[in-house]
């Protein structure tokens, strides 16, 4: 029997000089670097709890990484003989590189390794009784025995063990550094740069694998006893404190190497239709994977090394200060690399997004033009679902519903982000509602978040609120809408924050960019919105109560029924309301007329037009719209008038040649005044309007016109030509339109002289 004293008490690092009592640090290796910084010199000398802290991005590893189960070893030497040149360096990495397995998924044989490496230690002392800390589930042993019966690990078996004998003998017999790991890639060199490193981290796996097995099962297996009693194996369960301590570097490192071995796989994934492996991108992502291969083999026998001078060393085994700062230096060097790559797989990731982003949208782009036989393939491009899922929400039923239910039939896709307006949502549910030609065709909600960021909690109960608000069909849910289909919006459609209704005829084609505009004028009416609807509705139009004020407030079709005078006021000058209404209520009163009169405000009403509107509500000066939805009424009162310019400019319509557009003008002009105004309506076709000044001077001077009323129906007229007998010396007009009105036209002419009005840029905030 050997005796103890035979064995040296502290192992002599190689890597040291022998003269050497006082050991530094050793050179580091060029590698992608030619050498450590001052940052890197810092974290060699950080503790290793403080290195595995600042080396986030490494995988941690459960349990301690422990020492292989092979033959009495020593410390490889250090590299004092390798060349301080990168490029010589780099050279000879190449030279060793003749692949014809370029293609090999070693996927399979990393996840194994990845499993040694975690089950290692697989058994926890509780009490000096060893019980399993971990007991697989039925899907973790059907996913394991996929790797374990892969061809890929039956066919590198053998290369697998042949690199775990080359390693154990070399670094047994104290081989230089470098050349052993030139060997390693030379015995290697007809593998992929991803095979190599995957194959020698496996064959380390192999012996590190076998030394868990004789120590996990050595208290309660007598073989795995006898057998950690040649090898003399330390037993680490009762020093477990100190001996991580001795190898918590090796864990780091272990750690820097999967996580670098990861990342040169990923590229290797990438897809081939967007960026090839001869493409400059490729290329100059790629051009330190040799490099950092090379360093993957030289930490992986760096473990080795140290981890080989466990064995026969009993309880008397000391990591060497040099060898601490060997495997600090490489798990640093290997940090560093595994960050320049994954940068530049990030870049060359957000590449292939844009070729991604670019391909599909030029497909949306060309489906959009071709013919279709139903509108099936447009909706399943702008909404992404799988083959059994129901992707829209029906608000009416309270279901979700497969997309299936949308096919051959106008969709109106509500094109909105989740701050849709709440006057424009509760008006179109009025219009939805109220339609008996609705049947003709479906609304779905297309809500437009970015699928860059994640929806937070509050976005979430938004979106949720808003669905539950409509009555017809929304998206499930807005990660559901291709981004792809976002981006089309934007560029092609040209959404921009404020909402539009995009009309898809059966076929999938858009029949209508933006039927908003027709909505609000004429409603369901308007089907199937196209400009050639809007075009035919206009020929029939003429200017009159019904084309100006008709779909806003059922009482106004039971005056026109009734033949009654009504008239429609506004402004935000509430002395001017109180004269205005009592003097037209006397007059009515003295005429015996009869005569309606409500109020419709200012567009964008704000806290002006609220308190106008109680006032009149209170002192009972005429008729309002219900308190509780004004603002909603007065809203879709200026926005149809502002979508009937828009539509009449689009239709190549102006102020000197369309009667219609003359008189939408004027009601433009009048609430873009300070000015109180008023119009007039006998039936429907009688109509006469004027602004506040103009209004009053009228009716102040009543008892000289109130004689030629002789009959009620004579009113409107008589009004009319007293307020066209007016002249001011002075006017000034000003048309306001919303900027998202949409075309803004270049030229616009005085309704009241014929001149060319002048154009600003106003910016607005009223905070009234």
């Amino acid at each position: 029997m050997a005796r103890r004293d035979l064995v040296p008490t502290i192992r002599t690092n190689p890597l040291l000089s022998d003269k050497s009592k006082n050991p530094k640090p050793p050179t580091t290796t060029p590698g992608i670097q030619s050498h450590l910084n001052d940052h890197e010199s810092e974290k060699q000398k950080m503790s290793h709890d403080e290195l595995d802290h600042h080396n986030p991005a490494v995988r941690p590893l459960t349990g301690a990484a422990l020492p292989l189960s092979a033959g009495r070893g020593h410390l490889m030497k250090g590299d004092r003989h390798i060349s301080t040149d990168d490029i010589g360096l780099n050279r000879q990495i190449l030279g060793t590189h003749a692949p014809d397995h370029e293609d090999l998924d070693v996927k399979p044989i990393l996840s194994i390794i990845e499993d040694i490496l975690l089950r290692g230690k697989s058994l926890e002392t509780v009490h000096g009784d060893q019980v399993p800390a971990h007991s697989e589930s039925y899907e973790e042993k059907s996913f394991r025995n996929a790797y374990h019966d892969s061809e890929m690990v039956k066919m590198l078996a053998y290369p697998i063990t042949k690199i775990t004998n080359e390693i154990i003998c070399k670094c047994g017999a104290g081989g230089e550094a470098h050349s052993v790991a030139i060997g390693l890639l030379e015995t290697l060199s007809n593998y992929g740069w991803d095979a190599k490193a995957v194959i020698t981290f496996a064959a380390f796996s192999v012996s590190y694998g076998e030394f868990w097995l004789v120590e996990n099962l050595r208290v309660m297996n007598p073989l795995a006893r006898d057998i950690a009693a040649l090898k003399d194996i330390p037993e680490t369960m009762e020093q477990k404190e100190e001996m991580n301590k001795k190898f918590q570097a090796i864990v780091n490192l272990l750690r820097a190497v999967l996580n670098v071995t990861h990342i040169i796989i990923k590229f290797k994934e990438l897809p081939t239709q967007y960026v090839n492996r001869d493409s400059p991108e490729m290329k100059t992502a790629t051009v330190h994977i040799p490099t950092a291969v090379y360093w993957i083999i030289r930490g992986i026998l760096a473990c080795a090394s140290v981890l080989l001078n466990l064995i026969g060393s009993g309880h008397e085994f000391i990591t060497s200060t040099a060898e601490s700062w060997e495997l600090l230096s490489l798990a640093s060097k290997l940090s560093h690399m595994s960050e320049h790559l994954q940068d530049q797989l990030n870049k060359l990731n957000d590449f292939i997004d844009r070729q991604y982003q670019k391909r599909e949208f030029d497909d949306m782009v060309n489906a959009f033009k071709a013919s279709h036989i139903d509108n099936m393939k447009i909706l399943k491009m702008i909404i992404r679902a799988g083959e059994n899922q129901m992707p829209i929400f029906d608000g009416t039923r309270r279901i979700n519903e497969r997309l299936e239910v949308l096919r051959m039939t106008y969709v109106l896709l509500l094109v909105s982000d989740l701050d849709l307006p709440h006057e424009e949502l509760n008006i179109l549910h009025m219009i939805y509602n109220q339609q008996s030609t609705r049947h003709q065709y479906e609304v779905l909600w297309l809500p437009i978040v970015d699928h860059a960021m994640s929806m937070d909690p509050t976005q979430e109960r938004q979106f949720l609120d808003l669905r539950s608000s409509m009555p017809w069909y929304s998206v499930d849910h807005p990660s559901l809408v291709n981004p792809v289909a976002i981006r089309y919006a934007r560029e092609i459609w040209n959404f921009n924050h404020m909402p539009m209704l995009v009309v898809l005829d059966p076929q999938g084609r858009v029949a209508n960019v933006n039927a908003l505009p027709m909505m609000w004028i004429w409603a369901s009416v308007a089907f199937p919105f196209t400009k050639e609807r809007e075009l035919g509705l206009w020929r029939e139009s003429t200017w009159d109560m019904e084309l100006l004020a008709d779909t806003i407030d059922p009482r106004i079709q039971e005056w026109i029924k009734d033949d009654k005078t009504i008239c429609l006021y506004g402004g935000e000058d509430i002395e001017w309301i109180r004269r205005f209404t009592t003097t037209m209520r006397n007059i009515a009163t003295t005429l015996r007329v009869p005569l309606e009169m409500i109020y419709v405000g200012k567009s964008n009403p704000k806290d002006k037009v609220r308190r106008c509107h109680e006032i009149i509500d209170r002192e009972k000066l005429s008729h309002i719209f219900p308190l509780k939805d004004f603002y909603d009424y007065v809203w879709y009162f200026w926005v149809r008038l502002a979508s009937m310019w828009n539509s009449k400019i689009q239709h190549g319509m102006t102020v000197e040649t369309d009667k219609i557009m003359q008189e939408i003008f004027t009601m433009l002009t009048y609430d873009g005044s300070e000015q109180g105004w008023a119009v007039f309506s006998k039936g429907i076709y009688n109509m006469t309007k004027g602004k506040g000044d103009i209004l009053l001077t009228v009716l102040d001077n009543f008892r000289q016109w109130q004689e030629k009323v002789d009959h009620p129906d004579k009113f409107v007229p008589v009004l009319d030509a007293e307020i066209s007998g007016v002249h001011l010396e002075h006017h000034c007009n000003r048309l306001i339109l919303p900027g998202q009105t949409g075309y803004i036209p270049e030229r616009v002419v005085c309704s009241e002289c014929g001149r060319t009005m002048d154009k600003y840029v106003m910016y607005r905030c009223c905070t009234d």
